[in-house]
């Protein structure tokens, strides 16, 4: 079996907006579905994870993309484990089409935890290690990794939402891709007509759960940056998010 995994998916009508490209929500969850498929298959995955009581849970999340696929068009994720550490693996996806036309990338970082202590456990007790077998280091991943997202005293309380049982993932907490859906939708549709997406980064720092209180504080921080930091019950941090736009040519 290839270290790479490579997935096919399509931009479905109703996973795009009305620009009739791709959400960035759901190019996020196919993401994830990738990084689910390639680890099951060879023996690390959530299958087999989740009848030992331990899960994977993301940490970090950068996407940059040159361009959305647009709707009905078929495209591949490629996905790879980057490198391994005790408690954190990290994983980079490329966005492809058939024809070889690289649409974007993305980088991850991971941990593994006790779903019942819900703190991290060693990824290396997993099969005697056997991520390692499954290490590429010479695939080209050319965009950065995600970094601290800085914000200060500046940011303002600009939504306060409820969360139900649709936010919620397998593991029990505020799925990983609501967070994201719920930071672009600060922005309405007449900003997004004018401006695409060109790289979104989210750092994940605590949890949340159904009936937890997420408030939303904004800050520019430079020309067509924001940063966004996500709390619950008014002041604990669960992540924050950089959004970079591009203005429409």
């Amino acid at each position: 079996m290839d270290k790479v995994g490579i997935y096919e998916f399509m931009a479905e009508p109703f996973h795009c907006d009305f620009s009739q490209r791709l959400f960035m929500g759901h190019l996020g969850n196919h993401m994830l579905n990738a990084a689910d498929f390639h680890s099951t298959d060879r023996g690390f995955g959530m299958r087999y994870l989740m009848t030992i009581q331990r899960s994977w849970v993301l940490s970090r999340l950068a996407i940059e993309m040159e361009e959305m696929p647009k709707m009905y068009t078929k495209f591949n994720v490629e996905t790879w484990v980057e490198s391994a550490m005790r408690y954190f693996t990290s994983r980079n996806f490329r966005v492809v089409d058939n024809e070889g036309k690289v649409y974007g990338y993305g980088r991850s970082i991971w941990a593994m935890i006790d779903t019942e202590t819900r703190q991290p456990t060693d990824i290396f007790a997993i099969d005697n290690g056997a991520i390692n077998n499954w290490i590429v280091k010479d695939k080209e991943c050319p965009i950065e990794k995600g970094g601290r997202v800085k914000m200060d005293e500046g940011a303002k309380l600009v939504r306060t939402i409820d969360t139900y049982y649709n936010d919620v993932d397998i593991n029990g907490h505020i799925n990983s891709v609501k967070y994201i859906e719920h930071v672009l939708d600060l922005w309405d549709q007449q900003w997004y007509m004018a401006h695409r997406i060109k790289r979104f980064e989210i750092a994940y720092v605590a949890e949340a759960h159904q009936g937890d209180r997420l408030s939303f504080f904004l800050q520019q921080t430079a020309e067509h940056e924001y940063c966004v930091r996500i709390c619950k019950d008014g002041d604990k941090e669960c992540c924050r998010s950089k959004v970079v736009f591009s203005p429409w040519k």
